[in-house]
């Protein structure tokens, strides 16, 4: 959500009010005038509040030209192109959510009420291999696999649920706060997005937040991170209606690089139908990405900047 910051305006003080005497006359005899004393420069009073001013003034400057020098300082983040090692079938009925490679078979989170399924899919053909789909009240989101089971999260009915990867049998529910998005694990933590800057570290076993991580490019907060992947050492994240995954630092969330993916969007999608979808081949080294409604699943290769 966008707001509008507040800009307050310094105060001015405004001049000193003299209150006005009214002449009167005298029946006295003249006196010689006598002159004004010289004005004093300034009372020890106002010289503390010149001082005290000064100060506040001194700081402030100081506030602001180390947050531009932070900013100056920060390394820009690099974009990396792609290459199309080889393209795959892909079902364009498919919204795609999330996205998962595990030994040898495609698995693959589909979202829209009514629509959401959590699919097996056969690489090389694009062929629902199994399929179980969602309640009609639930929006399917991310999905990943871990050990033996596949878990998937829901958009806005705040519920994951956990399925056995050979069967596709619900095996329990659990809850999370806020929406669902993206998720992936790094081995030990589970990782969730719900489409702000920051991403959330579950315990696998409770589905507690042990952590969490705000993502910036360059300073900047990153917004609506959606599907996730976890591929040496890095969290990949696709960006809702921006086709570029960014590239992040599980250590401090800074964006290393920019992937991106403007080659690869068919022609006639429209904005809801961005990229989404990232799974990654372990064993193979190999890296798929894809996207809501894409005739295409591609495997890609980075090309450097």
């Amino acid at each position: 959500m966008r707001g509008q910051r507040r800009v307050d305006r310094p105060q001015t003080l405004g001049p000193n009010l003299v209150p006005l005497m009214t002449k009167r006359r005298s029946r006295r005899p003249l006196q010689e005038a006598v002159a004004p004393a010289p004005l004093s420069p300034s009372t020890p009073r106002s010289g503390r509040r010149r001082r005290v001013w000064a100060a506040v003034l001194a700081l402030l400057l100081c506030i602001v030209l180390g947050s531009v020098w932070a900013l100056v300082r920060q390394p820009a983040a690099v974009r990396w192109g792609v290459e199309i090692v080889r393209s795959y079938p892909h079902d364009v009925r498919a919204y795609t959510q999330g996205l998962a490679f595990e030994e040898g078979v495609l698995f693959e989170g589909t979202g829209q009420y009514g629509q959401s399924t959590l699919r097996r899919v056969e690489l090389e053909s694009g062929r629902v291999l199994q399929s179980v789909s969602l309640p009609n009240n639930m929006f399917g989101e991310g999905i990943t696999v871990r050990g033996g089971e596949v878990i998937q999260l829901t958009w806005r009915n705040q519920v994951g649920i956990v399925y056995d990867k050979a069967t596709f049998r619900e095996l329990r529910r659990f809850r999370y706060s806020g929406e669902g998005w993206g998720l992936t694990h790094d081995g030990t933590h589970l990782i969730l997005s719900d489409g702000s800057s920051t991403l959330r570290f579950l315990d696998p076993k409770t589905f507690r937040v042990v952590r969490q991580l705000m993502v910036r490019s360059g300073g900047r907060r990153v917004a609506n991170l959606n599907e996730l992947e976890y591929v040496r050492g890095e969290i990949l994240a696709n960006i809702w209606y921006k086709d570029y995954i960014a590239r992040i630092s599980p250590a401090n969330g800074e964006v290393l690089g920019w992937i991106d993916l403007q080659t690869l969007v068919p022609p006639g999608m429209d904005r809801e139908e961005c990229a989404n979808g990232i799974a990654y081949d372990a064993k193979h080294d190999r890296l798929f990405v894809t996207g809501k409604n894409w005739p295409q699943l591609f495997e890609i290769r980075l090309v450097g900047p």
